[in-house]
């Protein structure tokens, strides 16, 4: 989640983009597009949330590490969670 309100700002704004995509992808499919610019749209959509989520997860990061962690339980939970949204994110 964005923690900073200008982080906020620029991931609503990336949603908003990705909802257009979106919209537009579903317009070209009811309009009985060509599958090679549909496939260019989803593969720019899929591009897009990528983006999404590797801001997110950066962001996640940093509020996650840049401080040190109370004990090592607390470091062992860090890394386990970082490690769990990892594997989910590269699935």
């Amino acid at each position: 989640m964005p923690h900073t309100p200008e982080e906020k700002k620029k991931v609503l704004a990336r949603i908003r983009r990705i909802r257009g995509q979106c919209e537009g992808l579903e317009r070209a499919l009811e309009a009985g597009a060509d599958c090679a610019p549909v496939l260019q749209q989803i593969a720019a959509i899929r591009g897009a949330v990528n983006g999404l989520m590797s801001g997110v997860l950066e962001a996640h990061l940093r509020e996650q590490f840049g401080q040190a962690a109370a004990d090592a339980g607390d470091r062992r939970a860090r890394v386990d969670e970082m490690t769990a949204l990892v594997r989910s994110y590269l699935k």
